[in-house]
C-alpha cells in the first residue's frame, strides 16, 4: 500500500509530529509532503522517510520567517503531485487537508484543529495588529476561511483528537468524525519523587497558548516558574518577564523529561486542541494547574478550585483566563496537593499511550482502503 503523508511544516518537535512519527513507524516506506523541512529538527525516524517540500522552502528567510507567507500557503500546499498512491492522509492544522488529492484516492484527515487564524482564534490574532495591519490581516483570513471551508469538500474521511476538535469541525465545515487522541510516549517518562519546588510549563511561545498569563500570574508571586520552549513570542515574553521566571528555549527531548521529572507542577494556561503534555507531565506523576476549556477537560481528572476531588484527581482546573484567577488556583494546589497520587496520574496517562494510538490508526487506515478497494 503506497500511502503519502501531508503535514504543514516540520520544524520541531511537538504534538503534532509526536502524531505523525508514530505513524511514520506504522508506515516505513510512505512518502511526507510539507511546507517546510529544517533537518535536524524532527525525529531521525521522520527524516528517515522522504520527505518533499514546496516553494517556500526556498523563499528569502524561509527558516526564521516562513510563517509571514501565510496567505500563498494554499497555493503552495496544493501544488504536490500525489497521484499514484493508494491513500493520503494529512495531519493538519493549517493548511495540510487541503493539498490536492486525485478523485478516486482516500484522503484520511487527522485534525488537529480547523485552521485557528480562520476560525475559532481569528479575534485574538486580529486585536494583536494595528489599524493598518489589521485590515490587510482582515482580507487574508476572509480569503484563508473560504479556502479551508471549500478544501474541507476534498476529504473523505476526518479523524479528531477530540471531542474539543470534533465539535469544530462540525462548526466549520459541517463534518461529522471519529476521535482517536494524540499518542502519549508514556516510555518516556517514569513516576518522579523529585520536587526541586518550581511550577513548569513546556509549549510553544506563540500568542494562543497564553504563557503571558502565566508569567503575569508569578509576577510578586513567591514562586518560581521555568519555561521550556521556543517561538515567536520569546523575546516578549523575556521583556516583560519577572526575575522568578526563567526561559529555556533548547532543550532537547531528555531535558524536557527531566524537567517533568523534577518540577511540582505542570501550569497549562491556554485552551488547547488537545494538549499531549499535561499527559507527560501525568505519565511522570505530576499535577497539572489548568485552563478548564479546551482538550484538557479529556485528559486532567480535575476539580474546580473551590470544588472536591472526584475520584483520583490528577489536576486542578481555573475557569478565568487571568493572573489573578490562576494565581488563587496555585495556592489551592499547594493546600490540596497530598491528595494527588503520584500513580493515579500516571494511569489515567496511560490510556493514551502511543501503542493505542498507533493500532487504532492502523485499523482507521486499512478499513478505508479496504473500503475503497471494495
Amino acid at each position: 500500500m503506497r500511502i503519502a503523508l501531508v503535514c504543514d511544516w516540520l520544524t520541531g518537535m511537538r504534538g503534532g509530529e509526536r502524531c505523525l512519527e508514530a505513524v511514520c513507524e506504522l508506515y516505513p516506506k510512505a512518502d511526507i509532503y510539507t511546507l517546510v523541512h529544517f533537518p535536524g529538527t524532527v525525529s531521525s525516524t521522520i527524516e528517515s522517510h522522504k520527505i518533499h517540500t514546496s516553494y517556500i522552502q526556498r523563499l528569502p528567510r524561509s527558516r526564521e520567517k516562513f510563517r509571514r507567507y501565510l496567505p500563498i500557503f494554499p497555493n503552495a500546499i496544493r501544488r504536490f503531485d500525489l497521484r499514484g498512491y493508494d491513500c493520503v492522509l494529512s495531519f493538519s492544522h493549517c493548511v495540510a487537508k487541503g493539498a490536492a488529492v486525485p478523485a478516486g484516492i482516500p484522503h484520511i484527515c487527522y485534525c488537529h484543529t480547523p485552521m485557528r487564524y480562520a476560525w475559532h482564534m481569528r479575534a485574538d490574532y486580529l486585536n494583536r495588529l494595528g489599524y493598518i495591519r489589521k485590515r490587510v490581516a482582515v482580507l487574508v483570513l476572509d480569503y484563508l476561511r473560504r479556502w479551508d471551508r471549500k478544501t474541507s469538500y476534498g476529504v473523505t474521511h476526518f479523524i479528531a483528537t477530540s471531542r474539543n476538535i470534533q465539535n469544530r469541525l462540525r462548526n466549520a465545515y459541517g463534518r461529522e468524525s471519529v476521535i482517536i487522541h494524540p499518542p502519549v510516549d508514556c516510555d518516556r517518562f517514569a513516576v518522579s519523587d523529585a520536587n526541586d519546588g518550581y511550577y513548569l510549563i513546556v509549549s510553544a511561545l506563540v500568542p494562543y497558548k497564553r504563557v503571558d498569563l502565566a508569567i503575569r500570574a508569578f509576577d510578586g508571586l513567591a514562586r518560581e516558574l521555568v519555561v521550556v520552549g521556543n517561538g515567536p513570542e520569546l523575546h516578549f515574553l523575556k521583556e516583560s518577564a519577572p526575575t522568578n521566571v526563567t526561559f529555556v528555549h533548547d532543550a532537547g527531548d531528555r531535558e524536557v523529561v527531566e524537567y517533568m521529572e523534577r518540577c511540582r507542577a505542570l501550569i497549562f494556561p491556554g485552551e488547547e486542541d488537545f494538549g499531549i503534555v499535561p499527559l507527560e507531565a501525568q505519565a511522570c506523576g505530576k499535577g497539572v494547574i489548568a485552563f478548564g476549556k479546551g482538550g484538557a477537560m479529556e485528559t486532567v481528572v480535575g476539580f474546580e478550585p473551590d470544588g472536591e476531588p472526584a475520584g483520583n484527581p490528577t489536576g486542578i482546573f481555573f475557569g478565568k483566563q487571568s493572573p489573578m484567577e490562576l494565581r488563587k488556583t496555585i495556592l489551592r494546589f499547594e493546600e490540596i496537593e497530598e491528595q494527588f497520587d503520584k500513580q493515579a496520574c500516571r494511569s489515567n496517562a496511560l490510556r493514551f499511550d502511543r501503542p493505542v494510538y498507533k493500532q487504532l490508526m492502523r485499523n482507521f487506515v486499512q478499513s478505508v482502503v479496504g473500503e475503497h478497494l471494495g
